[in-house]
């Protein structure tokens, strides 16, 4: 019977504990470094025992020791400051009480936003490399030869989020961010681990940071982003990398998120071997079909989103075989991993699962992959 893999995609919950020292180091607080250093430790030797415990084949180190995905290279990388309220995005913008009342149930994003008003030079690895120490520690505690990965921002994710007021232009932005980010890439894999690229510019952004353009220019520069990211993995054999492409983890309408279909062939035109993407949520779990009509490289891994990350509804182990076996149908049991839509916890003290609902699902995920693995 084959094994089928289980994992996610890298947030988990931060917890009460954990999530006012992040966000007073993020705005730059008094905090007790030392006692930073314990808290994050612990949390992160919990997170990954839990995910052995619920049966996670891939695990991480919860993202526990950043703010969040999307802004923490601003205190690794120089050329960033100021502050820029994030537009809304474009579906939400046309249900303004809808945004309202889910600020109210899931907090508010809290963390500065900076712009890149300089250039951008790598000033430290002194974070990634305080990440890869306590990963390393928890996984030598849970001692049981599980593969790690540890999440990374791609090149077209910060010039999404950072947005560009010194650059001449994208691809000039895009070029100097490369030199930047290889280094954190290379550091990752060289201890051990696989490398999670997550690639939200590729589909979020296009109703969100450039819901102005036209669809084709949004190509030009998600094709752009993609090359980037190709020549800062240059050194990286596709096998140890994964990358994570989403529609953005809110639970809105998604009525303008641009179709798989539009970007299927440049996602797939990205080094990493492993591709990470939505396939649960009610937007787009038809897209599946996209996936059996493309043409697939022989050595790409779908690891499809198989449990929503926006609701508290612990999916049933059939439903997940059942998506399951869709992809199998399509690349093989062997190329297929079990996966979720996008992370539990993308930012400090925003989102609205519950922590034990978290272990709930995985622990269902590792039941539904169990159950298709029966079936092929």
């Amino acid at each position: 019977m084959p094994h089928i893999p289980v994992t996610h995609v890298g947030s988990m919950p931060r917890g009460e504990a954990l999530t006012p020292l992040l966000l007073a180091r993020d705005k730059g607080e008094p905090y007790d470094a030392e006692e930073f250093d314990r808290v994050v430790t612990q949390a992160v030797t919990d997170c990954v025992a839990m995910q052995r415990e619920c049966g996670v084949d891939f695990v991480s180190d919860g993202e526990l020791g950043k703010v969040g995905y999307s802004t923490y290279m601003t205190e690794r990388l120089s050329g960033f400051g100021g502050h820029v309220d994030r537009k809304p995005a474009a579906d939400m913008a046309e249900v303004p009480e809808l945004a309202k009342k889910l600020s109210g149930i899931m907090g508010s994003q809290e963390f500065t936003r900076a712009s890149c008003i300089g250039p951008v030079r790598l000033e430290t690895l002194e974070p990634l490399h305080d990440d890869i120490r306590r990963f390393t520690h928890a996984m030598e505690v849970a001692g049981d030869g599980a593969q790690g990965f540890l999440n990374s921002a791609s090149p077209g994710l910060i010039t999404a989020f950072q947005v560009n007021q010194h650059y001449p232009s994208h691809e000039a932005y895009l070029a100097d961010l490369v030199d930047a980010m290889r280094p954190e890439y290379e550091a990752i894999v060289d201890a051990g681990f696989l490398l999670q690229l997550d690639c939200p510019d590729l589909a979020m952004s296009r109703h969100t940071g450039y819901q102005e353009m036209e669809e084709a220019d949004f190509l030009r520069v998600a094709a752009a982003n993609v090359e980037a990211l190709n020549a800062a993995t240059a050194n990286i054999a596709p096998e140890k990398m994964r990358m994570h492409v989403c529609w953005g983890n809110y639970e809105g309408p998604h009525d303008h998120d641009i179709a798989l279909s539009r970007i299927i062939d440049i996602v797939l035109a990205a080094r990493p071997a492993t591709v990470l993407f939505e396939a649960a949520n009610p937007r787009h779990e038809h897209e599946w079909q996209v996936w059996s009509d493309a043409d697939i490289p022989a050595h790409k891994v779908l690891a499809p989103g198989l449990i929503d990350t926006c609701s508290n509804y612990v999916e049933h182990p059939e439903l997940i075989a059942q998506r399951i076996g869709r992809f199998v149908d399509i690349v093989g049991p062997d190329h297929v991993v079990a996966s979720t839509d996008c992370g539990f916890g993308t930012f400090a003290g925003y989102g609205k699962l519950d922590p034990l609902v978290t272990r709930k699902k995985l622990q269902a995920l590792r039941a539904g992959a169990d159950l298709a693995g029966e079936r092929v």
